[in-house]
């Protein structure tokens, strides 16, 4: 394999390594029909998946974060989720056949997520995911867009900041990658708002498809 490319791949979970947003989704119409309201459409949701639970409440019951109501929703949100975490999510294709590549060359692998250990972990076990290191929201008193987290990462798996790929569908992913040093690769098939142009994002590479990542890290 080229020198250029990494040695090690870091991915953000939800958007990036694993299309959750169908089980996302799922929990915030069922959380929209306890309080009376009609079913939103997928895409509406989908593309606030990566802005976390709290935009997602906002989204279902208008409630922003400093409303009194807000956090009780957003856990009955993730109450709501937490009972199928995995029963329509799965690894975006070919990301799966990259992972078995990147395993053949004996190269590691894992995930930094801001996704709180109570739902990533069952999440990738229910998917046969092994990565060699998954920091979660909670497993550190700082996450993305701080560093550390992905430092730590690097660290865990014994690779060097600058020779892992971190791969995200957020521009916090990006400035996370940059502040820690590493190669911010930016993937546009994640869960992205419309009006948003994910090559404005302060990245290295950009990837319009999962397609496109499988085949710049198998050419070499």
């Amino acid at each position: 394999m080229n020198d250029s490319l990494p040695h090690a791949l870091l991915f953000d979970l939800d958007g990036t390594l694993v299309d959750t947003a169908p089980d996302l989704a799922q929990a915030t119409n069922r959380l929209r029909r306890l309080h009376g309201l009609d079913e939103l459409p997928y895409p509406t949701i989908r593309a606030q998946v990566s802005n976390g639970g709290s935009a997602l409440v906002t989204l279902a019951l208008g409630l922003e974060s400093e409303h009194p109501d807000h956090a009780a929703a957003r856990q009955q949100l993730l109450d709501l989720y937490a009972e199928a975490v995995a029963e329509h999510s799965q690894v975006f294709p070919p990301l799966d056949r990259l992972l078995l590549h990147w395993d053949g060359l004996d190269r590691p692998w894992g995930i930094v997520t801001n996704k709180p250990r109570l739902y990533a972990e069952p999440l990738v076990e229910a998917l046969g995911l092994a990565p060699g290191v998954m920091l979660c929201a909670d497993d550190l008193p700082v996450k993305k867009p701080h560093p550390e987290p992905l430092l730590e990462a690097a660290r865990r798996l014994d690779v060097a900041p600058e020779a892992c790929w971190y791969l995200g569908d957020h521009v916090r992913d990006m400035q996370a990658a940059k502040a820690a040093g590493m190669p911010a690769i930016a993937v546009g098939y994640g869960y992205i708002a419309e009006e948003e142009d994910y090559r404005d994002w302060p990245a290295d590479r950009w990837f319009d498809t999962a397609e496109a990542v499988l085949e710049a890290l198998k050419r070499h």
